[in-house]
């Protein structure tokens, strides 16, 4: 089985190790995100976020050139 997962470290090129350090430092920003998305203590205030998205201002169109 470590035959399967082993690495050659040394063999690596910059790509290889662009690809690696994106990927674990997307996934500690990802948990991170996910922890406090679902945090108990932070339900409140997220909640009061959720309806920003159909809220209409009635006057975008005005502002940029819209009718």
């Amino acid at each position: 089985m470590s035959d399967y997962f082993y690495t050659d470290w040394a063999a690596m090129t910059a790509a290889d190790w662009v690809g690696t350090v994106l990927t674990v430092v997307i996934f500690v920003v990802l948990s991170l995100i996910y922890f406090h998305v679902f945090r108990p203590r932070n339900k409140e205030r997220l909640e009061s976020y959720k309806h920003i998205p159909f809220d209409n201002d009635g006057d975008f169109g005005e502002h940029h050139g819209g009718n």
